[in-house]
């Protein structure tokens, strides 16, 4: 039997609270909405919780909060079967919550309070360094200091694994600092702010992606929701056709893709065959709700 793909994520985690509205509030307006739920995000963990259904051997660099829901948190990636080795709390922090509100079209918009995740720092990275060295790539987002994430990157770089960048939530980058990722993956709003110009349709992102590798980026996959995803480097110009489905809730699917590309790249080694499989699992993700609840496992994603 093969080795598992080795996976490590270096990122947040944040409790979910939920609210499912028949249509956002305006200013100042008060509506009764329908439902509430809580759950565990984050996309850090998100993204670990998915390469750890589909089978990867996943180790996760996060901190939980001195608070209710940090030791919970904690469970929860245990019983995921992710290394929690580096899981650590962070004396007098609440956890990093998001509160999310889902409409009926399921859109979604979300606030996110770091919370813990503030004190994720580059003394944890070599505290986990030695495990981090045995895993073939290295997954990341921003919601953890920037600095954190740049140090990462150089970690990367330095020890020869190759680093996915999930530029998200949306920021501008030290494009010196982060051009030795070997993927870089925003969504159409964070590919807005990395390259500065609008990104309403495919051909923006083929604009707005080639603007970005001009700044010395390898690769840049576009994830573009109802359309695909979309993989641009020197020579490369692939989009890749979304998997159909009826979606019910988006929340996540983002972090459902990027999480099946890592686990996906590790054991097919192929970008492109990796990205099927990923629009496929995030696809598949809309159609549940909430986050890491909605992610198939393995035997589920095949028989889906």
């Amino acid at each position: 039997m093969p080795d598992k793909p080795k996976v490590a994520v270096i990122g947040s985690n944040m409790i979910d609270l939920v609210t499912r509205v028949e249509r956002m509030p305006r200013m100042g307006e008060t509506v009764e909405a329908p439902s509430f739920d809580l759950g565990f995000g984050g996309k850090g963990a998100n993204q670990a919780v998915a390469a750890a259904r589909l089978g990867a051997d996943v180790l996760l660099v996060t901190k939980v909060g001195d608070d209710l829901f940090g030791p919970g948190y904690k469970k929860n990636l245990a019983e995921q079967g992710i290394d929690t080795k580096y899981v650590e709390t962070a004396p007098g922090a609440s956890n990093g919550v998001a509160p999310i509100f889902v409409d009926g079209d399921a859109n979604n918009s979300i606030l996110i309070v770091k919370g813990a995740n503030r004190h994720l720092s580059p003394a944890d990275i070599d505290r986990a360094a030695d495990d981090i060295r045995k895993c073939g790539v290295v997954v990341l987002q921003l919601e953890v200091p920037l600095d954190t994430v740049y140090y990462a990157v150089a970690f990367g770089r330095d020890n020869g694994i190759p680093v996915i960048l999930n530029p998200a939530p949306a920021a501008r980058l030290d494009y010196k600092a982060v051009k030795s990722v070997a993927f870089l993956v925003p969504n159409e709003t964070e590919l807005e702010v990395l390259a500065g110009m609008p990104v309403k349709d495919v051909d923006d992102a083929r604009a707005a992606g080639r603007a970005v590798l001009a700044h010395g980026v390898k690769n840049v996959i576009v994830t573009l929701g109802d359309k695909g995803s979309l993989w641009l480097a020197d020579g490369v110009d692939h989009l890749v056709p979304p998997h159909p489905v009826k979606p019910v809730d988006s929340t996540g699917a983002g972090d459902a893709f990027i999480g099946s590309f890592a686990c996906h790249l590790l054991t097919l080694g192929d970008v492109a065959r990796a990205m099927v499989m990923a629009n496929r699992y995030a696809a598949i993700s809309t159609t549940r709700p909430g986050t890491q609840k909605s992610f198939p496992n393995a035997e589920e994603f095949e028989k889906a």
